[in-house]
């Protein structure tokens, strides 16, 4: 979702140095760039430490959705493209799932824009004992629409999240925003979704398949 679906690491951002600056701490846009895609107890316990602030992981996870969701009830930031193509998926009768490492009431402010039936299921991070980039987000997903992983395209602006995915067994498609995505098996690259449909989502696939099938043409 975020950096996919909507452009808020911005807005995690601007609540970390307001965090910072609030309890006295340091930080960086190195430091904030190292949480893109993670767990959010996991970046809590990394500002705690990086950050150098006296709270509690949960404490600075509280305090961060705070922030975040004040910030999207005012504009959502969406990215290019990916509401177009969400509409597009869905009157084709594509079933999508959300996959996100934002906790349910952050997800519900960013769900409420959209039609009520946009996903199928949606796959919080505080629904899994395990956060990307390990595989269990994805396979939650895959098995909450009754496919296959390996059936599931998942689309990531992160390599913590294509990590996660790729190990579930999904194609990846990657859309690389704020931090880099490195090449591996499973990923497919493009700039943006923007003027990309169901069909051009397939026509991708298909040459990444047949690229796999024949590596020396």
């Amino acid at each position: 979702m975020d950096g996919t679906l909507v452009d808020t690491e911005p807005y995690w951002i601007a609540t970390e140095y307001a965090m910072a600056e609030k309890y006295g701490g340091s930080w960086s846009e190195e430091h904030a760039m190292n949480l893109v895609g993670n767990a959010l107890l996991e970046s809590g316990d990394y500002i705690r430490v990086h950050m150098g602030i006296d709270r509690t992981p949960q404490q600075i996870v509280d305090e961060l959705l705070d922030g975040v969701v004040a910030r999207v009830e005012v504009e959502v930031p969406w990215r290019p493209g990916a509401r177009e193509l969400l509409s597009d998926l869905n009157r084709r009768g594509v079933p999508c799932a959300l996959v996100t490492m934002s906790w349910q009431r952050f997800v519900d402010a960013i769900l409420a824009r959209l039609a009520d039936d946009a996903f199928a299921t949606v796959v919080t991070g505080d629904r899994v004992e395990f956060g990307k980039p390990h595989p269990e987000p994805y396979l939650t997903a895959a098995a909450e629409l009754g496919l296959h992983p390996g059936q599931c395209l998942a689309i990531e602006d992160s390599n913590t999240g294509a990590k996660s995915a790729v190990a579930a067994g999904c194609t990846v498609l990657c859309v690389p925003h704020h931090v880099p995505i490195l090449e591996g098996e499973g990923r497919v690259f493009v700039d943006t979704l923007d003027g990309l449909d169901t069909a051009g989502l397939a026509a991708l696939v298909d040459t990444y398949a047949g690229r796999s099938a024949n590596p020396t043409t």
